[in-house]
């Protein structure tokens, strides 16, 4: 079947036409880093990833942009608090945002852009919605003018008189209008500011991934990702400034993902409601998060949920069972001759086909992770049923068991379950490695969370990765 993509402008699924044939343009709104990632940031970039992925695994050429906001209001303000400058602030959290963004198993961006490197971008962008009449400048800050992008509404499905209603102007705002948005915001005493034609100052929020996504992908861009909590007024007031600038269609396919939420309420740095996902990845691994992350479609909504991510960590130790097996199967019998029952090894790669195909129908149809994960475990509850038989399994051909390594490949390159690609029962850990996550252990059980951590990434400089289950430390290669 062909790609269906919803999009959340046109509310529908529709199929998949990208600007160029065969490449795919992908803007992913990333973090404004005045705090550590938590599990709900997590969410919408392991589904940006798992996007990606099945777009390569498709064949399209794939450029991917995921910007970070390192100058705003919180930032400035938590230097603040802390007595130092804003930079050291951001990237603080930017490297934190990598070290588990590795974790769970997530590609680099090939881009990542950030709002004060690109200065230049931003100021021409509003100096040319200035010259169209929708941006003026009042007093050194500068506004979008709402009124005059007819459009303005469209993506959050609202309408200017409604908005207006709740609208109103701050105390030291100069807007013609409450409904007007900040493009450039004059200096403040003591904040870090930038030169521009309208006064030192820096760019307000929404201006910045306009003219970073516009930079790298052009004026239309196939897809457009982030949180449905970026849909008003974020991504709205993207639109309306970049195709006031432009005359063009800015983005193809909104993607939005849904939210996880704690106890009824959307996770957000803003009010402390959320889960460090540092703290996450102290109970549970990358993977086991990642895997619990994409069992539900990205755009629906979930609660966090510690009970979930253990039935994920059973789940994908399933999964990973069967890999090994199927690894050791072929190892016992490449070179053996087959055996009386080629009908089951018939079967078994017929089976073999159908998952792999439904799996694929299921990723075409809107990256429907959920409906992918089930059709693997169609597979792997085959291959757990052929195990249990032991020696007396009618299915004893290296070329049957080869085909479900295969189609497992497959799964793991679009989900990205494993880090390194799927386990391996070819090597053994060496003694050293052991040591180290007996040691690791031995933190973790004296609450030596800094110490344990230490050695987890001692264990993987040497090529191996460890993972907290309910019985006990398990090791795996990295590769």
């Amino acid at each position: 079947m062909a790609l269906k993509v919803y999009d959340t402008l046109r509310a529908r699924k529709e199929e998949f036409d990208p600007v160029t044939p065969g490449k795919v343009g992908i803007y992913f709104c990333g973090m404004t880093v005045q705090d550590r990632p938590h599990i709900g940031h997590m969410l919408a970039f392991v589904a940006g990833d798992m996007i990606r992925r099945h777009l390569l695994f498709k064949g399209y050429e794939v450029t991917y942009v995921q910007n970070f906001t390192d100058i705003d209001d919180k930032i400035i303000a938590k230097a603040n608090e802390e007595g130092v400058e804003y930079q050291v602030i951001a990237e603080r959290n930017m490297k934190e945002y990598f070290k588990y963004a590795d974790e769970l198993n997530i590609m680099r961006a090939d881009i990542y852009p950030l709002a004060t490197r690109h200065m230049a971008d931003i100021i021409a962008l509003i100096g040319t919605l200035e010259e169209k009449g929708f941006a003026y400048n009042a007093g050194g800050d500068v506004y979008f003018r709402v009124r005059e992008f007819a459009r303005y509404g469209r993506l959050s499905k609202r309408n200017v008189d409604e908005l207006q209603s709740g609208a109103r102007i701050e105390v030291g705002e100069r807007k013609e209008d409450p409904l007007d948005f900040a493009l450039w915001k004059g200096a403040k005493e003591g904040e870090p500011a930038w030169e521009s034609p309208w006064g030192c100052g820096r760019p307000g929020w929404h201006i910045e991934c306009s003219a970073m996504s516009m930079k790298y992908l052009g004026t239309t861009i196939d897809m457009h990702g982030g949180g449905q909590d970026l849909i008003f007024p974020h991504h709205e007031n993207e639109i309306a400034q970049s195709e006031a600038a432009t005359g063009r269609p800015f983005i193809r396919y909104w993607m939005h993902n849904g939210l996880l939420n704690l106890r009824g309420e959307k996770m957000s740095k803003s009010t402390g409601h959320f889960f460090a996902i540092e703290d996450i990845n102290r109970e549970f691994s990358g993977e086991v998060i990642r895997f619990y992350l994409l069992s539900t479609h990205f755009r629906s909504g979930t609660e966090f949920s510690r009970e979930r991510l253990r039935d994920a960590e059973a789940g994908l130790e399933r999964i990973r069972n069967a890999c090994l097996y199927v690894d050791e199967r072929i190892a016992a019998l490449r070179g053996a001759a087959p055996r009386p029952g080629g009908g089951e090894a018939a079967k078994l790669e017929d089976l073999v086909e159908d998952a792999k195909k439904s799996f694929v129908d299921a990723m075409d149809d809107d990256f429907n992770s959920a409906e992918a994960i089930g059709h693997l475990f169609r597979l792997v509850r085959e291959i757990n049923r052929i195990r249990a038989e032991g020696d007396a399994a009618p299915v004893q051909e290296a070329a049957a068991f080869e085909k479900v390594r295969g189609a497992l490949e497959v799964f793991d390159s679009v989900l990205g379950l494993f880090k390194g690609g799927l386990p391996n029962a070819k090597r053994t850990i060496p003694r050293e490695v052991e040591d180290l996550v007996a040691a690791r252990e031995n933190a973790r059980k004296e609450k030596n969370w800094a110490n344990a951590d230490a050695l987890r990434t001692q264990i993987a400089e040497l090529g191996w990765v460890v993972e907290d289950r309910p019985a006990g430390p398990s090791v795996k290669p990295a590769k």
